[in-house]
């Protein structure tokens, strides 16, 4: 896929980036770059590789799931401009 000067400005048009008519040469060839790049990782053999999360093999620290603090509703809510009925009221924003 190759992205040409049209296709830049109206990306940056949705992405709202004010770019000047000629700087829109230099960002469609920075466009083209990211693309080639990622069709150059699409050749990419990767079957059999298992997914990671490092480099190196390692295993994620691990710790019970238990509730350690809590029942603490009042003292919560006593930071809200407006409570009711033991719940943040906020105004109605939807018609």
């Amino acid at each position: 896929m190759s992205i040409d000067i049209d296709t830049a400005r109206r990306v940056a048009k949705l992405a709202r980036i004010r770019v000047e008519e000629d700087a829109l040469p230099a960002l469609a060839e920075e466009f083209n770059a990211v693309l080639g790049f990622i069709e150059q990782l699409s050749e990419v053999d990767v079957d059999g590789v298992e997914p990671m999360t490092s480099v190196t093999p390692q295993r994620l620290k691990r710790r019970v799931d238990e509730i350690t603090d809590g029942n603490m509703q009042e003292k919560i809510l006593k930071n809200a401009p407006d409570a009711r009925e033991g719940f943040f009221a906020v105004p109605k924003v939807v018609e």
